[in-house]
């Protein structure tokens, strides 16, 4: 009776092995490059970043340059890290007033800090930026946040991209009063009575 009951784990092993491996991803690739395209930002360039506290605020995730990425992540209590990627190199000659900290530049300037590197060939070279308010986040978050820095895979892809362009985080339109029903969709700026 014993063997049977040592071959039982033996034998359930493979099932538990295969029940652990990673699943594939359902976040579909076509829909997430026509997500980045509708903020008319690269797919490559898309960067995120994991803060204890912080989350991304998805009202804040657009292009910077011509199609870099730029996202906000808040705390509870308000303050903010801004993730910027653009085209562009870094080094010391072109970063003034940086000193190397790690695998990063740090600079401050008028109530602000940055961390900074380059990353990429020298064909697609970028730079990602993590800056904010000096006062408000401390340089060691600050520092916590470039390091965590890392280009979105599909799944954080899919969470930081909104669904579409132009709707709300429900997925409807959204409503401008001020849109007239006909004409080129210019808001209407008539002069009225009192103006």
């Amino acid at each position: 009776m014993p063997r049977p009951l040592r071959l039982l784990p033996a034998l359930l092993l493979p099932l538990v092995l295969t029940a652990c491996g990673t699943e594939p991803s359902s976040v579909d690739r076509t829909e997430l490059e026509a997500r980045a395209e509708a903020k008319q930002s690269a797919i490559e360039l898309i960067h995120v970043t994991e803060v204890p506290g912080y989350e991304v605020a998805k009202m804040s995730v657009g292009v910077i340059g011509h199609d870099g990425f730029q996202a906000t992540y808040t705390s509870k209590t308000g303050e903010m890290i801004t993730l910027s990627v653009d085209r562009g190199k870094l080094d010391g000659k072109s970063c003034s007033g940086c000193e190397r900290d790690g695998e990063n530049w740090y600079r401050t300037s008028a109530g602000t800090h940055e961390y900074a590197r380059s990353e990429g060939a020298a064909t697609d070279a970028h730079v990602v930026r993590l800056s904010a308010d000096s006062t408000r986040v401390d340089r060691e978050t600050l520092r916590r946040a470039a390091e965590s820095a890392h280009v979105a895979d599909d799944e954080e892809l899919d969470a930081v991209l909104p669904d579409s362009a132009g709707t709300d985080p429900g997925g409807q339109p959204v409503e401008r009063g001020d849109l007239p029903p006909v004409g080129d969709g210019a808001p209407n700026n008539e002069v009225g009575a009192s103006g």
